[in-house]
């Protein structure tokens, strides 16, 4: 089955393009588009889609907002669904999000991702790394390119506040001291492997540590923990612990 993709983005000549080399993919199909956050939410109470490519600054509601309303257990992105079917394809009540920033000028990014999305992508990413992280979204993994990730982080972290209650460093005492050791290096950007090799561990043991600590914190991927690593300062912004590694998307 394709992976049904919705387009928001104000700029119409950006969804055309990105509509152009999706519409180009066997395993790839446009089931809907949007102009702001408002046309995704109401479009996703009747569409079934898998994949958001979600931009951050629109009219009348954000990015932000949208991936917030979306993600939510029960949100905008389960309603609509007949039957109980669900949307995303690895089972989630609700579509995955990837959002599609301009880096430099779009600060509320970090807030897209603690909001619920699967991570982020510059938009004038190749094509390839386009299809490969809309794939790597739809299978349940995170995109993480850690260079431009850490430089985001590290910008805009501590000048983000939010709305909801900040997590507190009681979350991390759940963690065994090696599930807080794994932690820190997924929070610096390191794949699985390279995990592993630091550690002197199996990469199935790396993935059942990642797995674990997801599920003690209530964490949705690898982005989410990224960002608990930074808000309870396990990592903090600038100190040169922040997202480093080669990985692209990697699984939980």
């Amino acid at each position: 089955m394709a992976i049904r993709v919705m387009l928001v983005d104000d700029q119409v000549l950006l969804r055309t393009g990105f509509r152009m080399v999706l519409q180009a993919q066997p395993d790839m199909e446009i089931v809907a588009e949007a102009g702001d956050g408002v046309e995704a939410v109401e479009a996703l109470r009747s569409t079934k889609v898998d994949v958001v490519l979600m931009d951050v600054r629109m009219p009348r509601m954000d990015g932000v907002e949208a991936t917030r309303r979306i993600c939510s257990p029960g949100g905008a992105g389960a309603q609509g669904l007949a039957g109980g079917d669900t949307a995303s394809g690895d089972g989630s009540d609700s579509p995955r999000v990837l959002i599609l920033t301009t880096f430099d000028l779009d600060e509320y990014a970090f807030s897209a991702l603690k909001a619920g999305a699967s991570g982020f992508m510059l938009k004038d990413v190749p094509p390839g790394e386009l299809l490969t992280a809309i794939r790597a979204v739809h299978s349940g993994d995170a995109v993480v390119a850690p260079t431009t990730t850490r430089r985001l982080l590290n910008r805009f972290a501590p000048m983000l506040p939010s709305s909801a209650a900040q997590p507190s460093d009681s979350q991390l005492k759940r963690l065994t001291d090696r599930e807080r050791e794994v932690l820190l290096l997924v929070a610096q950007g390191m794949s699985n492997g390279e995990i592993a090799g630091r550690l002197f561990l199996s990469e199935a043991t790396v993935k059942t540590h990642v797995g674990r600590i997801l599920t003690k914190l209530d964490l949705r991927d690898r982005v989410q923990a990224v960002v608990l690593a930074y808000e309870t300062g396990l990592v903090r912004a600038g100190s040169g612990g922040g997202l480093g590694g080669s990985g692209g998307a990697e699984a939980k």
